[in-house]
């Protein structure tokens, strides 16, 4: 199934381009890479600086999918091992 904004959250996020646009923590705002990892509670994203640590709960990702389209995503949408998303449902997805 193709990664479309409908079907995000319950996708893979590994290898998609991602920025943050709000944090609890000011340091993250603006942060941007790729996704290279993903637990219960964070995304690690690769840098160019490195690779940086975001807890999804306290930040607003915008994600950018394969055919260029941005999708802005509530990371408390995103808490939860990433193979239980599929069966999770969402109010707004």
């Amino acid at each position: 199934m193709p990664i479309t904004p409908r079907n995000l959250v319950r996708h893979e996020l590994i290898g998609l381009k991602v920025r943050v646009k709000k944090s609890k923590n000011p340091s993250q705002v603006g942060l941007k890479g790729r996704v290279v990892w993903e637990t219960y509670r964070t995304l690690h994203v690769e840098t160019e600086k490195g690779e940086k640590i975001i807890p999804k709960d306290i930040a607003v990702f915008v994600f950018t999918l394969p055919d260029g389209v941005k999708v802005e995503v509530d990371g408390k949408l995103l808490v939860g091992r990433p193979e239980d998303r599929i069966k999770k449902k969402f109010p707004k997805w």
